[in-house]
């Protein structure tokens, strides 16, 4: 089954210090959040490429010696979280290859909602594909452009592709990076000042990614550009037109860090509003505002100081839960949960509680946490979700479930509320998610809220019947 739903992934890039790949891992490492399943490093030095991954965490791949066999002033990186296909180390990033234009690697974060419709084409003509991921589409259409430079090649392969995609590309003894026109996803640009009044240039999905390492956030690279690093210095280009933009609004409501700007906002700032809006909008009177961590702490922060109700983390998250544990032979009910998060019970007994969350996708998690605050004794449960309802699956590269299995598509505000056993529901307005992230240009794509894509899909019907893992 080819991968059309690509992974939500952290991507890095870095182009001109001595340790490069160690600076990537670093960056990777400030990335983790965006994928836990598998990572990578490519690293060029004299145009030749050296790639390690493997299926785990940052840190435990990349130890001390790993690092080492990736010498070059040039590296790019990835973190990956499957949604669908394989997990396996073949869909693992970055991909490289030699073709005939050399040694080449690439590694990128989206969904190109046309990969399937490329891969058959491809195959046609006899090009074999060893992953499941769409990104190995791309390295397919570099090979076969007949432009004689990579930039050319790759500037060919990127106006045969639809959807979303941050790309960060080595080869040519140079770094290339892009982005759709539409920018779904995020790629941020910076640079480290090196002795001898050498610079360092840096790439990266969010700039908590540069505060580990010392660089400095200049720009984001483009909608439609594309940026290349090499010994001539940095260049930067439009490959393709001018586009309507479409930002990913779910990075600002879930996927990236508080402490990261991505599209050149705040996420702390974006969320803490979010959480004034929803306190605006969906007021209830209450004893405690309480946030379910860790991506809800900054809007239930916002709901309190916008309503002057007490603000309390009465649930406790165990940070170092793994992928696998060893489950009890007796059946514990809502074991996983328990497992995550715990509640504390004097802070909540007797209480009237507002849990705040940043998303209801399919409702099961937020019906087993209601039950939980509720057995903690709790007097009143009311849910507040720091955004609109999920009615629409995502193309561009978020995790949700089919259209069937969104809750919200499927039922009424009040069939939402039984089903998670709160004593009130509410969610934040569109038009207040719109305002919370300064969207007045309307540069922002809402379609999980609206069903309104941006882009043209090839067999859509087909897209949303696909069997998806969700969040």
């Amino acid at each position: 089954m080819f991968d059309k739903f690509k992974d939500e992934c952290g991507v890095m890039a870095i182009y001109g210090h001595h340790e490069a790949a160690k600076h990537v891992y670093l960056g990777l490492y400030a990335l983790q959040h965006r994928g836990q399943e598998s990572a990578g490093i490519a690293a060029l030095n004299a145009n030749e490429i050296t790639t390690h991954k493997a299926m785990g965490q940052v840190s435990d791949i990349f130890t001390e010696p790993v690092l080492k066999t990736l010498p070059g002033e040039a590296a790019i990186g990835n973190t990956r979280y499957s949604t669908a296909g394989d997990t396996v180390l073949l869909n693992a990033q970055p991909f490289n290859v030699t073709c005939n234009k050399g040694p080449i690697a690439v590694a990128h974060n989206g969904n190109i909602t046309n990969a399937q419709f490329l891969r058959n084409e491809l195959e046609r003509d006899g090009s074999i594909f060893q992953a499941t991921s769409d990104t190995e589409v791309i390295l397919h259409l570099v090979a076969r452009s007949r432009e004689r430079t990579m930039a050319g090649a790759l500037r060919d392969a990127l106006l045969q592709l639809d959807g979303a995609f941050s790309l960060v590309f080595l080869a040519e003894n140079r770094l290339i990076v892009a982005r759709d026109p539409h920018g779904f996803r995020p790629l941020a640009m910076g640079q480290m000042e090196l002795s001898g009044g050498k610079i360092a240039y840096v790439f990266a999905s969010e700039t908590c990614a540069f505060d580990l390492i010392g660089a400095v956030y200049i720009s984001d690279v483009e909608p439609g550009e594309m940026v290349t690093v090499g010994p001539e210095g940095m260049t930067r280009s439009r490959y393709a037109p001018l586009a309507e933009k479409a930002h990913c609004v779910f990075e600002h409501v879930y996927f990236a860090r508080p402490d990261s700007l991505v599209f050149g906002k705040s996420i702390a700032a974006s969320r803490e509003r979010m959480g004034q809006l929803l306190a605006q909008h969906c007021y209830v009177d209450a004893d405690l505002v309480v946030p379910v961590p860790d991506s809800g702490v900054a809007a239930a922060l916002g709901f309190a100081s916008a309503s002057g109700i007490p603000f309390r983390q009465a649930l406790i998250r165990n940070h170092y839960v793994g992928r696998t544990f060893i489950e009890p032979s007796q059946t514990i009910r809502d074991f996983g949960v328990k497992l995550k998060l715990n509640p504390v019970r004097h802070l909540l007994e007797g209480r009237r509680v507002i849990l705040v969350d940043d998303s209801l996708v399919r409702g099961t998690t937020s019906r087993k946490i209601v039950r939980m605050v509720r057995n903690a004794g709790a007097k009143e449960v009311h849910l507040r979700i720091s955004c609109p309802p999920t009615i629409s699956p995502c193309f561009y590269g978020v995790d949700t479930p089919t259209k069937g299995e969104l809750l919200a598509a499927n039922s009424s505000l009040e069939e939402i509320r039984k089903f998670t056993e709160a004593d009130s529901l509410a969610y934040l307005p569109l038009s207040a998610l719109s305002e919370a992230v300064g969207d007045d240009k309307r540069d922002f794509c809402y379609a999980c809220y609206t069903g309104n894509y941006p882009t043209h899909f090839i067999n859509l019907e087909e897209l949303v019947n696909a069997p998806r893992k969700g969040k």
